[in-house]
């Protein structure tokens, strides 16, 4: 399963990549994030893995992030492993003028495991797009209101 959240974001692409950078600013715009704890490599680089721990509803989900490819604004990928399912990321920055930058997140979850998350990513694909494009719009309110407080 393959799809892509686009949103604009009116601030500077520097200013949204520099946002976008800092592990300090994923409880500002992923509700349900908990904690970050990086595991080996050299953080925010590629090989670096980290542990990533949300919380939805009552049960705590675990995501070990491992990032393939940093060269922003251009891209920054991974790939997050869950018990249920693995999915890669690419997101990229480009700028749509002094002050405007669009924001791409391309998402392929490659594998499901268990009954419940194939039937979930075989009749509720929307299901995934939806949360990834709330993530995207939150971040977008995010970086907008950050740009007034600079």
């Amino acid at each position: 399963m393959k799809f892509t959240c686009t949103v604009e974001i009116e601030k500077p692409v520097d200013d949204v990549v520099r946002l976008f950078d800092s592990v300090e600013n994923m409880k500002e715009w992923q509700d349900g994030f908990v904690s970050y704890e990086h595991l080996s490599g050299t953080p925010g680089e590629p090989g670096a893995k980290a542990r990533l721990i949300y919380k939805a509803g009552k049960r705590e989900m675990e995501l070990i992030e491992t990032i393939t490819v940093k060269n922003l604004p251009q891209e920054f990928s991974g790939t997050y492993e869950h018990k249920h399912m693995v999915n890669t990321i690419k997101n990229s920055f480009t700028p749509l003028g002094p002050n405007k930058t669009r924001y791409d997140a391309e998402l392929e979850y490659t594998k499901f495991v268990g009954f419940v998350p194939k039937m979930m990513a075989l009749f509720m694909p929307g299901m995934f797009r939806k949360q990834t494009q709330k993530w995207l719009d939150q971040f977008r309110d995010f970086a907008e209101r950050e740009s007034k407080n600079d």
